[in-house]
């Protein structure tokens, strides 16, 4: 894994996941961030549900995203901020039990562009079960008076 470039990238991450309205209108909280890894949760609402009951596809696509954006922004210089340039989900199982689980980690880290690998489960009563997975490019986004 590549070393952070910037020494306060935890500090910068949570103020950035912060100012990311969308998390906070779900109810998403950072349950775990590290060099190039980050893990985000969030409770089952029903308000956030599709027609059969399972959680929306976009807001499980929502939470990957943030997950693979915020751990390839754990790797970028202080003064950079990250965009999403392109994803690809699988959706591989209806998003049901009682909390969301969002884990991004880097696979390769580039001045520019950033590769990341993303995974949604869901813990239920008798474990974790996986939804979907991601594979994420994130940008690197230098000199435009941004942070996060």
């Amino acid at each position: 894994m590549a070393k952070p470039q910037n020494q306060h990238f935890e500090r910068d991450v949570r103020a950035s996941f912060d100012r990311q309205a969308v998390m906070t209108l779900m109810g998403a909280t950072l349950a775990r961030i590290a060099t190039g890894e980050i893990d985000i949760e969030m409770p089952f609402r029903a308000d956030l549900t599709q027609q059969h009951g399972f959680l929306h596809t976009g807001v499980v696509t929502t939470m990957v995203d943030s997950a693979c954006g915020f751990a390839a922004f754990t790797l970028m210089p202080a003064d950079a901020a990250v965009l999403t340039v392109e994803f690809k989900i699988n959706l591989i199982a209806p998003a049901q039990g009682h909390t969301l689980i969002a884990r991004g980690r880097v696979v390769r880290a580039g001045r520019n562009v950033t590769v990341c690998n993303g995974e949604a489960w869901m813990r239920t009563t008798s474990g974790e079960k996986q939804v979907a997975q991601m594979l994420a490019t994130m940008m690197t986004v230098r000199e435009r008076g941004l942070v996060g």
